[in-house]
């Protein structure tokens, strides 16, 4: 038997469900979600997954600098590239303050 709907009309009113208050909305039949489901849930925009970690971020760059990463990159996975520098520098400012901090300390106790 053909499952497929006779019509491409849906009949349902679709402005009366979008000007339907949240608490009006009955959920009684939803099940709660466990936490396995949700250790297995991914998040998604327009089909794609996004990466567990990472956060979606729109800026302005100086043009000469999108073209560096790029041409280091060979036009392909520059934003990785740019996202990989971030990440070092932000560590080695961490290194760099903790071996300050290191020096000062063995330079105090030479005194």
């Amino acid at each position: 038997m053909n499952e497929k709907p006779l019509s491409r009309h849906s009949e349902t009113d679709w402005g009366y469900i979008q000007n339907l208050p949240d608490e009006e909305i009955d959920l009684s039949d939803i099940p709660e979600m466990t936490e396995e489901q949700a250790a297995r849930a991914v998040r998604r925009i327009g089909g794609k997954v996004l990466p567990k970690g990472k956060v979606r971020v729109n800026m302005y760059l100086d043009a000469d600098i999108v073209a560096y990463f790029k041409m280091k990159a060979g036009g392909r996975g520059y934003q990785t590239l740019i996202n990989e520098t971030l990440r070092q520098t932000v560590g080695s400012r961490d290194l760099e303050m903790l071996l300050r901090r290191v020096i000062r300390e063995e330079l105090a106790a030479a005194k």
